[in-house]
C-alpha cells in the first residue's frame, strides 16, 4: 500500500538533495573570480619593505579576483606611472592634515629609527583614511558591489580597523592581514635597543587589551598572520579563522638574476639592507675577520645608515678594508646584479618580523645565513641554508664563525642548498602563486568551500625552474 509522504518532509528531502556537495563547492571555488575592495594604505611601486608589499600583493590579486585598490593619496602618482588608471583601478584617500603632522613627529623622534612610536603616530592618520574609505564605498559595498574587503596594510596588528565591524553589519566578509610585527628584543642587546630608540616597545603589549582590537579580530572573517609571533598573540577564541601567511613575496621580473656557482677561490658572500644596529653587521664583520684576512672569503655591503661610518672604522681596525666593499643604497633594479656575484647572503639582524630580502636573496639562488630568531627563521630551514642560534653578541659571533668555517672547508655544499632555495621560493613565495593562495582563503570566506584552507601545504603549482 502506498503511504503519501507528508509536505514537509518532502520539501526537507528535496532540500537536502539540493545541498551543495564538497565537490560542487570545490567548483564554485575554482570557478568564481571574488571582486574585492583592497585597502593597501601604504602600496608604491618605487618604494620599498611595506609599500612594495601592498603594491605587490594588490596587483598579485588581479590574477585571481577583480581587484580596486585604495590606497593613501602619497601613492597616487607612482601608481600612475605603472599604468595604473585613477577611478578604475584605484582610488587616492587623502589625508594629508592628519599625516603630515605625523609624520614631522615621527622624524622629530628618531627619523628611520623609533618604529615603535611611528607605528603609534600612525594609528590616527590610519583611522581618518578608514573613516574616508566607509565615506566613499560604504554604499557600494552595501549594494553588493564588492564580495570581500581585504586590508593589506598596515601589517602592524596594533593598528585597529573599524571597517571589519562595519563589513560584518552589512555581510561583506572582511580578511585583516597579513598582520606582523612586535618581535621582542632578544636579552643582552640593550644597547642597541637604546641606539634604535625603542623605549616604547617596552610597553607595546598594552594595544592588546583595546577595546577596539578585540572588535577588528571579532569581526574579521579571516586572520592572516604574517610569522608564528604574530599568531601566537591572535587570542584562542580566534584562533579558528587565523591562518599563517608569510607576509613577504618576490617579483622575479623585479628581481631577476641566478647567482654564480662556485668554483675555485674566495667565497663571495653579501649582505643587504639598513646599516642600523640591530642588524647586526658588526657581528658579521667580526665573525668573517680570519676568513677575510686569509682572502677566502669577499663582502659586499649593500645598503646605508648611520652604523655605515662606524662599520667601515672597523673595517679598518680588523684590517680587512681590501675584502669588503660598502655600495651604498643602491636602486633597487641595480641590487640583483651585485647581489648575484655572491654565493651567500649573511642577514645577522636580530630583530626582523618578515625578512621580505632573504626571500629575494633566495629567489636569486644565494644560500641564506641568518639568526634563528622571529621572521628570517620561518623562511629558512637546513634544505635551503644555515640558521644561527640566538644569544649574546659573543654567541652570535662563534655561531656565525662556526657556519662560514664549515662552509668555506668545503664550499660544493652550497650547490644544493642554493638550489633549494631558489624552488623554495618558486614554489611558494612568488607574488601569483600568493595570490592563488589567497583566492583559496575568499573562498572559504565566502562558503564556496569547507574547510580553511591551510597555506603552509597548500598544493601549488611549481614552476619550470
Amino acid at each position: 500500500m502506498f503511504h503519501r509522504v507528508p509536505p514537509l518532509w518532502s520539501a526537507l528531502w528535496t532540500w537536502s538533495k539540493n545541498l551543495p556537495s564538497e565537490i560542487t563547492l570545490k567548483k564554485t571555488a575554482e570557478n568564481f573570480r571574488p571582486r574585492v575592495l583592497v585597502l593597501a594604505e601604504a602600496a608604491n611601486p618605487e618604494w620599498v619593505s611595506v609599500p612594495l608589499l601592498g603594491w605587490s600583493l594588490s596587483q598579485a590579486l588581479k590574477t585571481v579576483a577583480d581587484v580596486h585598490l585604495v590606497t593613501q593619496v602619497r601613492n597616487r602618482d607612482a601608481l600612475c606611472r605603472a599604468g595604473l588608471v585613477e577611478g578604475d583601478d584605484f582610488t587616492a584617500i587623502d589625508t594629508e592634515s592628519v599625516a603630515r603632522p605625523m609624520n614631522r613627529l615621527a622624524a622629530l623622534f628618531g627619523g628611520n629609527r623609533a618604529w615603535t612610536i611611528r607605528t603609534a603616530l600612525d594609528r590616527l592618520p590610519y583611522m581618518q583614511f578608514e573613516r574616508k574609505v566607509w565615506k566613499h564605498f560604504g554604499p557600494a559595498l552595501a549594494r553588493g558591489e564588492f564580495d570581500i574587503v581585504h586590508r593589506v596594510t598596515p601589517v602592524s596588528p596594533s593598528i585597529n580597523s573599524s571597517m571589519a565591524s562595519r563589513c560584518r553589519k552589512i555581510g561583506v566578509p572582511f580578511v585583516l592581514g597579513p598582520i606582523n610585527g612586535g618581535v621582542p628584543w632578544p636579552k643582552g642587546f640593550e644597547a642597541e635597543q637604546k641606539q634604535e630608540r625603542e623605549w616604547l616597545s617596552k610597553v607595546r603589549g598594552l594595544y592588546k587589551f583595546a577595546p577596539a582590537r578585540r572588535r577588528m579580530l571579532r569581526d574579521s572573517r579571516v586572520i592572516l598572520a604574517g610569522s608564528g609571533f604574530a599568531e601566537a598573540e591572535i587570542p584562542e577564541t580566534y584562533r579558528h579563522k587565523t591562518i599563517r601567511f608569510a607576509e613577504n613575496g618576490v617579483d622575479l621580473e623585479r628581481f631577476s638574476g641566478v647567482a654564480d656557482a662556485y668554483t675555485d677561490g674566495p667565497l663571495r658572500a653579501c649582505f643587504i639592507g639598513r646599516l642600523v644596529p640591530l642588524k647586526g653587521v658588526d657581528m658579521l664583520l667580526h665573525a668573517a675577520a680570519d676568513l677575510m684576512r686569509q682572502g677566502k672569503l669577499i663582502i659586499d655591503i649593500i645598503g646605508d645608515g648611520p652604523m655605515r661610518e662606524p662599520l667601515e672604522k672597523l673595517a679598518q681596525e680588523l684590517n680587512v678594508t681590501n675584502q669588503i666593499k660598502f655600495h651604498g643604497m643602491l636602486p633597487h633594479n641595480e641590487v640583483a646584479p651585485v647581489a648575484c656575484k655572491s654565493q651567500l647572503m649573511i642577514f645577522p639582524s636580530i630583530r626582523e618580523f618578515g625578512g621580505g630580502v632573504v626571500l629575494e636573496a633566495m629567489a636569486l639562488g644565494l644560500v641564506p645565513v641568518v639568526i634563528d630568531y622571529a621572521g628570517p627563521a620561518e623562511l629558512v630551514d637546513e634544505a635551503v641554508g644555515f640558521k644561527v642560534p640566538i644569544g649574546p653578541r659573543d654567541e652570535i659571533i662563534a655561531g656565525l664563525r662556526s657556519v662560514l668555517g664549515q662552509i668555506a672547508g668545503n664550499p660544493q655544499m652550497l650547490e644544493p642548498l642554493a638550489k633549494g632555495a631558489r624552488n623554495r621560493v618558486e614554489t611558494f613565495y612568488l607574488w601569483n602563486q600568493k595570490a592563488k593562495q589567497l583566492n583559496e582563503v575568499y573562498g572559504w570566506a565566502l562558503g564556496h568551500r569547507p574547510d580553511l584552507p591551510n597555506l603552509s601545504a597548500a598544493a601549488v603549482e611549481t614552476p619550470d625552474a
